[in-house]
């Protein structure tokens, strides 16, 4: 008589059979916890099946191993075995070109949720055609000869811009001066000043070591105080001094 299908010994049978493998009561223990059956439980439940000759065991020492009667399955000759393989190998091509599938679809999803959408194109679209508008109200009226800056504004801005540039021939003489005194036995003009302490520092013998070290204290100094000259940063006072004359001369002749 087959166990009740809700009873320990049909579910611990249904178990081995579905395993198939050497199982001891503790591997089936820890197995179907989720069915809350005790240990003992289930050790009582297989040792009924094995001496029905439902399951088949073999005792090592103390331990019993259980295992599913195999007389119960269908073994598969070679034919069959050929079979099967060839059925496994044409499923794994199945697998392998769905994923593939899966892949190129994944990609799509991706492009297309990067792209913008519809009325993201739509606003993109009237705010750049406000923005030619703007230039093109902008271009007709320097086109028509509009003043787009009034001569007082003009005005103003090239004073305060003539201000500038007069403090910064003041700053820059005064700098002048003073780092003058400061190295009074060194090269006066910055390239000369470079071109000899790379020569220094390439060791040349025609560099006296007094000079070498002055040099290289002269150098240590600037770099201490934060020192740069207009070349550093490639600016030029003489060529804003001519914008200046320039805008001037450009004023005048209108």
């Amino acid at each position: 008589m087959a166990p009740r299908s809700d009873s320990a010994e049909a579910i611990v049978l249904n178990f081995v059979n579905e395993q198939n493998r050497p199982l001891n009561s503790q591997n089936v223990a820890d197995s179907l916890q989720k069915f809350n059956l005790k240990k003992t439980a289930i050790q009582k439940a297989l040792d009924t099946l094995a001496d029905s000759g439902k399951i088949s065991f073999k005792e090592y020492g103390k331990q019993k191993i259980y295992l599913a009667r195999q007389d119960q399955f269908d073994i598969p000759n070679s034919e069959e075995l050929n079979h099967m393989k060839e059925e496994n190998a044409k499923l794994q091509k199945q697998l392998e070109d769905q994923n593939r599938a899966i892949s190129e679809v994944e990609g799509e999803i991706k492009s297309l949720q990067s792209n913008l959408t519809l009325e993201q194109i739509r606003e993109k679209e009237a705010k750049l055609r406000n923005e030619v508008k703007e230039m093109e109200e902008k271009l007709a009226k320097l086109r028509g000869g509009v003043t787009l800056v009034r001569p007082e504004e003009r005005k103003a801005i090239e004073k305060v811009y003539s201000e500038q540039i007069s403090h910064w021939r003041k700053r820059k003489r005064i700098f002048k001066d003073l780092w003058d005194a400061i190295t009074e036995n060194s090269p006066k003009d910055l390239k000369e000043f470079k071109v000899l302490y790379c020569v220094a520092q390439r060791g040349s013998s025609c560099i006296w070591p007094c000079t070498k070290f002055a040099l290289t204290a002269v150098l240590f100094l600037q770099e201490e105080l934060g020192i740069e000259y207009d070349e550093d940063v490639g600016v030029s006072l003489q060529s804003f001094s001519d914008l200046s004359q320039h805008s001037k001369k450009r004023t005048r002749g209108q």
